[in-house]
Parts: structure tokens; sequence; C-alpha cells
């Protein structure tokens, strides 16, 4: 059974968020939080699998919540979940160690599929927010500089192309499709990748990609 905690600081949104999981067999929804620091306390006392964090909350906010959760505890995961237009913190999150994020609006069966693959050791990332990301650190000033000297990796050029069209916002099976390779054998490219380039998760992946000039934002 994998755990969760709910954190956001609107009732409406914590109850939706619990009704969502509410039919999923190997689910439970353990505990709710209303603030950044009710968050922290909550899981020191329920040791979720996994938390649903909203960024922008009263009394400590999810950021905060989030960097204090994954340093005082390893086994647990934090998916952050947003509004449409991504919240100023989302990266400092990503940065941070969350396993991704999502939309509120998000559809329930997606949100479900998120904490069983986050809880598994997975990433989660909205595959229509990625270009919304890439754009926004361009926004930020994170470079793509096409022309500089390539970072060093030992990346093979089928893992090359798996990174780009991750950044793409493709998830495993369409990745599969343009490759034409068996989704196992995507799930064992990513791991590779992020084995060789020692970040966690595929959300990782994109920022080191972007952040070093290896996919462009347009």
């Amino acid at each position: 059974m994998i755990t969760v905690l709910i954190a956001d600081d609107q009732p409406v949104v914590r109850q939706g968020f619990e009704l969502f999981l509410a039919g999923h067999p190997d689910i439970e929804v353990v505990g709710h939080a209303h603030s950044g620091r009710h968050a922290v306390q909550q899981v020191s006392t329920l040791k979720p699998d996994v938390v649903l964090m909203d960024i922008r909350m009263p009394n400590g906010d999810g950021l905060t919540a989030t960097r204090e959760i994954l340093a005082q505890f390893d086994n647990v995961r934090v998916i952050v979940v947003t509004t449409f237009d991504l919240d100023e913190y989302v990266f400092a999150a990503l940065d941070a160690g969350a396993s991704g994020f999502l939309l509120k609006d998000t559809d329930p069966d997606e949100l479900a599929d998120a904490v069983v693959t986050v809880a598994c050791g997975g990433a989660v990332l909205s595959p229509r927010l990625t270009p919304r990301l890439m754009t926004e650190f361009a926004r930020r000033g994170a470079p793509s500089r096409p022309n500089s000297v390539p970072p060093q990796h030992d990346l093979s050029l089928r893992e090359m192309e798996v990174v780009q069209l991750l950044a793409q916002g493709l998830g495993n099976n369409e990745i599969a499709r343009e490759l034409q390779l068996e989704q196992s054998t995507v799930k064992t490219h990513i791991g590779n990748i992020c084995r060789k380039l020692d970040v966690k998760t595929r959300v990782h992946v994109v920022i080191w990609a972007y952040r070093n000039g290896l996919v462009s934002s347009r």
C-alpha cells in the first residue's frame, strides 16, 4: 500500500485529491497538511511514501517544506502540484529533488498513476508542461548554448536521442514509437542516462540537457 500526504492550504483541493485517489486499490491517503510547516510535521509523524505538495501556502511555503522533507526523510518522495501558470518556486523545487510536478486540474487517473510511478522510484512531469518549463528556463536566462563546448558525458547516440525526446515532453510509449523500440528498452535507456549523469529522475535529465545547451526552448 502506497501512503500519501496531501499538502494544500485549500480544503477543497485536499478533499478533491483524496477523492481522486480513493478508488485506487494500492493507494491510501493517510493525512492532510494546510501549510508547509504543517506538512513537515505530518511527514515526521505519518512517514508517507509520497507527498502531493502545493507551493504557495502560508506558514512555510511548499518549497521550504520540500527541501526540509527531502533532507530529513530519504524514503519520502514529493510531487509538486501547481496551477497552469508555472509557479515561481517550481524550478527550485525540482532542483531540491522533487520527483516532478503536475497540474492541479490533472486527470484523476493520471494523478494516481503519478503517485504509483514516484513511489516506485520514477518521476513525473506533465507532458504538456515540458515546453512551458523550457520556455521559462529561457526567460530566466538558463542559456541554450549550441555553439559552446558540449558538456562532458558518456551518453551514446541513442541515449542522446532519448534525451531530446524527453525534453519534448514525450512519454515512454511515445519515445518507443518514435525510435521503434520496446517500452522496456526505453526504460532501460532512461535508467542508464540517469546513472551516467548522476541524476535521480527524468525531470532532472531534461533540466541537465537544457542547462547544457543540448535542447532548445523553441
